[in-house]
């Protein structure tokens, strides 16, 4: 995988809402170094994320487990993996070429050998394969015309050491089994060619949760992106051109900080619209027009303090001394080494 922009990758969880909103309340963030484990890094942030929300009284023993949605860049299998034990349920997409197994059955009669692990192939390609689901559900919806959700338990992928991270695994490679979910929709916006939508539910019993509340879960998904999008272009998440890793995790959290600022402040926030914009009530404000009313709010609540002013300008560089150059920290993907040879050079006579 090529990383096209240069820089530092995080990963971000956020808590997201029950409906269409702009805004999600960002509860984490880590840096992926260029040897990092993008799974194993993921593993241990939601473990840290739940000791937080168990002391925060958020999350209690009895309760139903958390759910986790990601994206296709993750490798959900191994994540159910490294999860298994913890009160947690993923949510994820899958590439609609990939092929999953039934368990297998036992082999009949007194035939010596290894019973088989792989039952039936299901192609997620190949609709010939597929047998009756578990559920089915055809709804209406608003922006996609008619949706066909429909479910298959106890589903699991054939895995292999030499990729997907599984080649440090001592013994015999685990059959996780989960809850394959297919959607295809009637039409998207902009008349798009519609293509069926496979997610991957941790919970291998299909018929212990809704098809129709998993999917309409995944779309909310997508809402992390409008916070996204208002981190860098409006509170200038990617503006500075920070060197040091250090820097770039405290200006992350520091933009962070400012996100749940105006996440708080909606309540006392004014609708500050243009002449072209719609009219909102205060319970739908989206964080452009929090920000546009937000200096009303702090000369309301004033500040405890005031910022310190240095009383004698600083001595500056010394004179008569040059900077060395400073020093580069790889980002992003992991780099290839390169070639320490250096080149020969034959002996000189005086």
């Amino acid at each position: 995988m090529r990383q096209t922009i240069p820089g530092w990758p995080y990963q971000v969880a956020a808590a997201l809402g029950g409906g269409r909103t702009s805004w999600t309340g960002v509860l984490d963030a880590v840096r992926l170094g260029p040897h990092d484990d993008a799974t194993e890094v993921t593993a241990a942030q939601i473990r840290e994320l739940l000791v937080r929300l168990r002391e925060a009284g958020q999350w209690c023993e009895g309760d139903p487990p958390v759910l986790f949605v990601l994206d296709s860049g993750y490798d959900l299998v191994r994540l159910t993996w490294l999860l298994q034990g913890e009160p947690v349920r993923l949510l994820g997409r899958i590439r609609a070429d990939r092929v999953m197994y039934h368990p297998a059955g036992r082999r009949k009669g007194p035939t010596k050998g290894r019973q088989p692990r792989h039952g039936e192939e299901f192609r997620l390609a190949d609709t010939a394969t597929h047998t009756a689901a578990v559920q089915e559900s055809v709804t209406a919806h608003d922006r996609f015309g008619r949706a066909t959700a429909r479910c298959w338990g106890r589903l699991h992928p054939k895995l292999e050491r030499r990729q997907g991270g599984w080649a440090g695994h001592d013994g015999e490679l685990p059959i996780v089994e989960g809850t394959l979910v297919s959607l295809q929709v009637e039409h998207l916006p902009g008349n798009r060619e519609p293509k069926p939508l496979w997610l991957w539910h941790s919970d291998p019993d299909a018929a212990a949760h809704d098809v129709d509340r998993l999917w309409r879960i995944f779309l909310r998904r997508f809402d992390i992106e409008h916070t996204f999008r208002f981190l860098k272009q409006t509170l200038g998440l990617t503006r500075p051109r920070l060197r040091h890793p250090e820097q770039a995790d405290r200006w992350v959290w520091l933009t962070l900080a400012a996100h749940t600022q105006l996440r708080l402040a909606r309540p006392l926030a004014d609708d500050l619209r243009r002449p072209w914009e719609k009219l909102l009530t205060p319970d739908i404000l989206t964080p452009g027009r929090v920000r546009r009313g937000y200096p009303r709010i702090r000369r309301l609540l004033g500040t405890p303090a005031k910022p310190p002013k240095a009383s004698r300008p600083g001595p500056g560089r010394p004179p008569g001394r040059t900077s060395t150059p400073a020093p580069r920290h790889p980002v992003g993907k992991n780099q290839r080494k390169k070639d320490a040879r250096q080149p020969h050079r034959a002996n000189e006579r005086p």
